[in-house]
């Protein structure tokens, strides 16, 4: 049943390595009426639209190769892939702060590298832990060791400034983040993130 199941999701080759997979682990770019290439990160607007995989290499082999035209049939507006790549990077970042954001206003953010290691400590621990990119090795290594050995999901990205920013804040080494539906939705748009930089 589970392989019926993967055989019915919707599949999409990526333009870049025309590898086959479910659209909802691509990247969806639409045409706008001015006949301009643009991201798609929600699934949601309109049109047919044209895939890629999460990850700059496959969006650059698709601008080079012109499969953009190919694929709309129609001469198409796209930027130079340094610019589509950072314009898709910015969209991805700002979709992780956005979403800290939320969880911050919904009073399911811990921040600071001593406050997240005691919640972790604590019998109602966080659903997920997020180190920033730029932290020392040592306060990093630190948090990212205490979350393995208690089997809390943990990832790296961003920076102390953007967390400190997202808290209102001076920067933060760390966040947790409270066990709930923010979990699962944050956990997803770093992964993006970090597959779209060629990280994972």
């Amino acid at each position: 049943m589970a392989h019926k199941g993967n055989a019915e999701a919707p599949q999409r080759s990526c333009l870049g390595c025309r590898t086959s997979k479910d659209k909802n682990l691509l990247l969806r770019f639409v045409l706008t009426p001015e006949m301009e290439i643009l991201p798609d990160l929600d699934n949601r607007l309109p049109g047919r639209g044209a895939y890629t995989c999460i990850n700059n290499r496959c969006l650059a082999a698709a601008i080079e190769q012109k499969q953009f035209k190919r694929s709309f049939k129609h001469d198409v507006s796209v930027m130079p892939a340094e610019q589509l790549i950072e314009h898709v990077r910015q969209q991805l970042h700002a979709r992780i702060i956005g979403l800290i954001g939320l969880a911050n206003k919904a009073g399911m953010i811990t921040g600071g590298g001593s406050m997240v290691t005691d919640a972790l400590r604590s019998k109602k621990k966080p659903g997920f832990v997020i180190v920033a990119a730029d932290v020392s090795e040592a306060i990093g290594s630190k948090i990212i060791h205490t979350a393995a050995s208690l089997h809390v999901p943990h990832r790296t990205v961003i920076t102390k400034d953007d967390f400190g920013a997202i808290l209102g804040k001076a920067p933060r080494s760390a966040i947790a983040v409270a066990t709930g539906g923010f979990v699962a939705q944050i956990m997803k748009a770093i992964d993006r993130y970090s597959n779209f930089l060629g990280e994972v």
